[in-house]
């Protein structure tokens, strides 16, 4: 092997003509594993003089009191988003608390991806903490097969197996969409968050929901789909627009896109509320200081963190069962939802 470098279990795989998560198993003990594969593996390991991080902080014990949080969005995106930072502040508390290290790790590509296999498979933290979960994303059943205590900030489907923490999305968005009507709008429109997301879709369901129960139809042409950007919310609100000139509100998956959507509303000189009533999704600091100030369904962000970080520790028991929490949402009145004009 060139030079002094520490071999690593990615060299370990490939001497051994396995995967990765061969290797994990094999050093963590699992059964999971061919007697072949074992053999060829701990072969590879002897030959290498291989010595994994956790056993290198010490033989006592396997702990590294580190926890991964990780996000596979862009560091632009981190620093938009408010729900990242709320979130971000609840987990880093809870684990202060616990006098846990919490290790950021962004997974934007491949690489970065195999950057998060390594420290799993070599046990440099405890657990992972993964947000912004879509449904084609292949870490959360990385993150089982290698049989690390995983939670999810929401979920994949309705089905999810793996624990995880979620907000009541569509019970929050059948809210919103419940005042709109309620309060007199008549022709009500959606900028749905991305539909390879649960929150997305829960949101878009919640949505229909209010129209069933108002015995309403909630045609396609009142539906936009955004990314929950800014950017996307006030190009949806155009499409919107263009599409049906005569709706008289809209409900945003987020409250980016709501705002967004103001900015769209307001260039085409809709008056909001008096023509248009916007209602948002999050409750961010942002909503307090729109133009006019933003309703919104109030999620717990940092509540959610902590619970993360709860949960996380109790799944991490031997034996433990895996957890699924749905925290309570709020609507939130303010000025964006009054009366409609005439």
């Amino acid at each position: 092997m060139a030079g002094n470098r520490r071999p690593t279990i990615k060299t370990v795989a490939a001497r051994a003509g396995v995967g990765r998560t061969t290797v994990s198993r094999v050093v963590n003990g699992s059964h999971l594993v061919s007697a072949d594969a074992r053999s060829r593996v701990l072969a590879a390991i002897k030959e290498l003089n291989y010595v994994p991080n956790s056993v290198a902080r010490g033989l006592v014990t396997s702990r590294t009191d580190a926890v991964a949080l990780v996000i596979p969005e862009s560091a632009s995106r981190l620093g938009s988003e408010p729900f990242f930072a709320a979130l971000i502040r609840g987990v880093s508390q809870a684990l202060a608390d616990r006098r846990t290290q919490l290790q950021l790790m962004l997974v934007r590509d491949q690489a970065e991806r195999e950057q998060l296999t390594e420290s799993v498979a070599e046990r440099r933290v405890d657990g992972v903490l993964l947000v912004s979960v879509h449904s084609d994303d292949p870490l959360p059943a990385m993150l089982e097969e290698m049989g690390l205590p995983t939670v999810l900030a929401g979920r994949r489907d309705a089905d999810e197996r793996l624990s995880y923490v979620h907000a009541d999305n569509a019970g929050g968005a059948t809210e919103a969409v419940r005042h709109l009507l309620h309060s007199g709008r008549k022709k009500v429109a959606t900028i749905a968050g991305p539909l390879d997301m649960d929150v997305g879709r829960s949101r878009l369901e919640g949505w229909r929901t209010a129209h069933e129960e108002a015995g309403l139809s909630a045609p396609e042409t009142l539906i936009e789909v955004g990314d929950f950007s800014w950017e996307s919310g006030s190009q949806a609100m155009r499409s919107l627009l263009e599409r049906a000139p005569d709706l008289d509100a809209v409900f945003a998956a987020s409250d980016l896109m709501a705002i967004g959507a103001l900015e769209e509303l307001r260039r085409q000189k809709r008056q909001v509320p008096g023509d248009v009533a916007v209602v948002g999704f999050e409750d961010s600091p942002h909503a307090r200081w729109t133009n006019p100030p933003l309703t919104t369904v109030r999620q717990p962000v940092e509540e959610l963190g902590s619970a993360m970080v709860r949960i996380l520790a109790d799944i991490a028991e031997p034996g433990a069962e895996r957890q699924q929490l749905m925290l309570p949402t709020e609507l939130v009145v303010r000025e964006s939802s009054g009366e409609p004009t005439g």
